[in-house]
């Protein structure tokens, strides 16, 4: 096995930034049944493929971003729901940075902006995980009342929002925004 790295300059970030930002523009998140639907299909052709383990395993995790949007329990909905679409709208042109159709390199250029999302999105992230859990544990204990899910779904949402804030403060006192920017 063979072990490649390699870092992103504030130039890079900044790259990628305008390319999402661009992308973001010419995909407007109110188009959320094409994106959704573009994004699950990168993810059915990536699986088909012999794309390297670290494209492979950065390109599943936009399933967990899919399910967010999709699960009628979780709700997401206004501003949190278009951050989520806006990311997921770079994933939905097969002629992004790279383009999907190159071999070998294709969807190298996905598999970073994942990365990239789901650092700026890791509050979301955390708070769904955790809603998911809480939900499965209410299942295996049978317990049915939707009052319960929904007050927690209210809490993680809310720790979600403050936490994002928290990072939005400490960001804009240090450089100004976020690796990607998707706030």
């Amino acid at each position: 096995m063979m072990k490649i790295s390699f870092e992103l300059s504030d130039k890079d970030l900044r790259y990628f930034r305008q390319v999402l930002q661009k992308v973001r523009k010419g995909r407007s998140a109110e188009n959320e049944d094409l994106i959704l639907t573009e994004a699950k299909a990168l993810l059915g052709e990536v699986a088909k493929t012999d794309a390297p383990q670290y494209v492979q395993g950065r390109i599943a995790q936009l399933g967990q971003l899919i399910d967010m949007l999709e699960d009628a329990d979780w709700r997401l909905e206004g501003a949190d729901r278009k951050r989520v679409l806006n990311a997921l709208a770079y994933f939905a042109d097969p002629d992004d940075l790279i383009p999907d159709r190159v071999p070998g390199l294709g969807y190298l250029d996905d598999a970073i902006m994942v990365e990239l999302v789901v650092q700026d999105l890791k509050h979301e992230i955390e708070a769904f995980e955790a809603f998911v859990a809480y939900r499965k544990e209410r299942r295996k204990k049978k317990l049915s009342s939707k009052d319960g899910l929904e007050k927690r779904r209210t809490s993680l949402q809310g720790r979600m929002r403050r936490r994002r804030q928290g990072d939005r403060n400490r960001h804009s006192r240090k450089r100004g925004r976020s690796p990607i920017g998707l706030w």
